[in-house]
């Protein structure tokens, strides 16, 4: 089978342009502890920051397949972001908040999880299960 590429990159440009098209505003949620996250420190809060990537409160947007980099104003200073795309958890919209949450996807790095192991060990034994069918009303 062919490994395909993350489509991450894809959604983000996709639904924030949906977004825009709306007379929304995009906001992102940024796991802001992941490796190469430039974000003012700041503003973190629980390890997360939400940033606002609307055509007016940002400049030189570009969400890339590595990233989303921008240059934005906190506090009244201009700060040059940069967010890996493996560090955004959900991009959405701020008047109603339609949009989608990332999860960890085929292609993607999961910096959570050590690498998995390419083989059982031999006294591992994977666990048989049935498929089953549920009555929903």
């Amino acid at each position: 089978m062919q490994t395909m590429t993350p489509s991450r990159p894809y959604l983000m440009r996709a639904l924030n342009e949906w977004i825009l098209e709306n007379d929304c505003t995009p906001y992102v949620l940024v796991d802001a502890g992941m490796p190469g996250v430039q974000v003012p420190e700041e503003y973190v809060d629980n390890g997360q920051i939400v940033l606002n990537i609307s055509t007016s409160a940002v400049k030189s947007l570009l969400i890339d397949d590595d990233g989303l980099s921008f240059n934005a104003r906190f506090g009244g200073v201009p700060i040059d972001l940069y967010v890996p795309m493996v560090a955004i958890l959900a991009i959405y919209a701020k008047e109603n908040g339609q949009g989608m949450v990332f999860g960890n996807e085929a292609g993607a790095p999961d910096p959570n999880k050590p690498p998995a192991p390419t083989k059982p060990k031999p006294e591992e034994k994977p666990a048989k299960s049935r498929p089953s069918l549920k009555v929903v009303k």
